[in-house]
C-alpha cells in the first residue's frame, strides 16, 4: 500500500497514511485539529534497489555518528 504524506493547512501538522490504489481522500480530516481537506504533499521515496550506501543530507546514519575521522 503506497503511503501518501499530508499536511493540515489550519495547523500545520504533517502526517502520513496508507492508502488502497484508487482511494481519493476526499474525506481525511487532520488527526490533530480535526480540519477538513488537507494537502497532500510531494514526498521523497527510497528505492531498495542496489546498495550504493547513499544517504540523503539530512538523514543520520550508524547511530549519530558520521563515519569520518
Amino acid at each position: 500500500m503506497p503511503i501518501y504524506e499530508y499536511q493540515c493547512k489550519k495547523c500545520g501538522k504533517i502526517f502520513e497514511l496508507y492508502m488502497r490504489p484508487g482511494e481519493k481522500g476526499d474525506d481525511l480530516k487532520c488527526p490533530v485539529c480535526g480540519a477538513e481537506k488537507p494537502v497532500k504533499k510531494m514526498s521523497s521515496f527510497s528505492s531498495t534497489g542496489g546498495s550504493s550506501g547513499y544517504v540523503p543530507s539530512g538523514s543520520s546514519c550508524g547511530g549519530g555518528r558520521s563515519g569520518f575521522g
